[in-house]
């Protein structure tokens, strides 16, 4: 019973992750009762996103940019070069910089490998790591895949991979969060955190 154009608007709102048909409808509902520059400024910032934003050519996160150039993380002088840490997605990138506490190069792989999915090491940017790491002065590479079958099935081809360069492997630690309790800890991060126990 409504209009066709509204009914595009949730549809298309409706393919975001994460939003299912009745919060695409809120949220069309919502930009109907908005001021209208509202509406337009959203619709200006997605055009501008789609056509300025672009992957870096180095490390594969986000630049804004047209001809392709190296994004912030990359242009950074500041950053250790010899520490590089190789991430599946730029959420994970960033979650990592929101630390405080990493302060090397990245490098976004943009997925992880599962032979279920048909994702193998051609879909990601495995590749252009490895030319990246033959011409690099990295010392140290950080594997900060996903603690789950994908990332450590990407971490295990990784590591065959990069061992023989004669690299410095490392991977996140796996374990206990930070204020909690070991009786509701589950069985698999328990025994992450046992076999990566620390010397005091």
């Amino acid at each position: 019973m409504t209009p066709k154009t509204f009914n595009q608007l949730v549809a298309l709102l409706a393919r975001l992750p994460t939003i299912g048909e009745k919060t695409a409808q809120r949220m069309a509902f919502f930009l109907l009762r908005s001021p209208p520059d509202y509406g337009q400024a959203l619709a200006r910032a997605i055009e501008d996103t789609l056509q300025r934003v672009r992957l870096c050519s180095r490390c594969f996160s986000l630049t804004e940019t047209t001809d392709n150039t190296f994004c912030k993380f990359c242009e950074d002088s500041r950053r250790d070069q010899q520490l590089l840490c190789v991430v599946e997605s730029i959420s994970d990138q960033l979650a990592i910089e929101r630390t405080c506490e990493f302060h090397g190069c990245y490098h976004v792989l943009h997925g992880a490998l599962s032979p279920l999915e048909g994702i193998g090491p051609e879909k990601l940017r495995i590749r252009e790591l490895l030319s990246r790491l033959s011409n690099s002065n990295t010392q140290e590479v950080i594997i900060a895949t996903n603690p789950n079958v994908e990332g450590d099935t990407t971490a295990l081809y990784l590591t065959k991979l990069l061992r023989p360069m004669g690299f410095k492997l490392t991977r996140l630690a796996q374990g206990l969060p930070m204020g909690g309790d070991l009786e509701y800890a589950d069985k698999a991060t328990l025994a992450h955190a046992l076999t990566a126990r620390n010397s005091l």
